[in-house]
């Protein structure tokens, strides 16, 4: 018995958002709601996050979180680690395994503080300004180009959700 194979069809192209449908597409024709649309979209974020730092670790020898806390302590030098935590909107530490690594590669020089010797500040040596003056293939770039595309009322209301959903997540 010989058996027909039909050609395959073309798959259907995903739908696009609309103002209608959501926040963002429907799987499989089936909405998942508002919640669930988000979370996707988070997921979606934290992936590129993700592949983005790995990718920096390759190329600069910094992973993203470490790429901002350079960025952070040139624009603050002689900043604390619990002021980089507030600023990070962190645990304290959660800075101070970075701020490590960072002083061990030789991106960072930590000195006590003259004011209180318990207190440690930090600067960027040579090595981290360098880091800190990288322009392309970095998170921030990314996110740069994202905002530039979209109208400046957009990127604040986006800013405020993720503050609201960052409260949320720290109760």
């Amino acid at each position: 018995m010989r058996r027909i194979v039909e050609p395959m069809k073309p798959s259907s192209p995903r739908p696009q958002p609309t103002r209608d449908s959501g926040i963002g597409p429907l799987a499989r024709g089936r909405p998942l709601g508002p919640v669930l649309e988000f979370m996707r979209s988070l997921w979606g974020v934290n992936h590129g996050l993700e592949s983005t730092s790995r990718r920096m670790k390759a190329r600069f020898g910094v992973t993203g979180p470490e790429r901002m806390v350079v960025r952070l302590v040139g624009r603050y030098p002689g900043v604390s680690a619990g002021e980089l935590a507030a600023l990070l909107q962190v645990h304290p530490s959660t800075v101070t395994g970075v701020l490590k690594r960072l002083v061990r590669r030789g991106l960072l020089s930590r000195r006590a503080d003259v004011s209180d010797a318990r207190r440690a500040l930090f600067m960027l040596t040579s090595k981290g300004a360098s880091v800190d003056a990288i322009q392309r293939g970095t998170v921030e770039a990314a996110i740069s180009a994202a905002i530039a595309s979209l109208p400046a009322a957009d990127v604040r209301t986006a800013a405020a959700v993720l503050d609201a959903l960052n409260r949320a997540l720290s109760e």
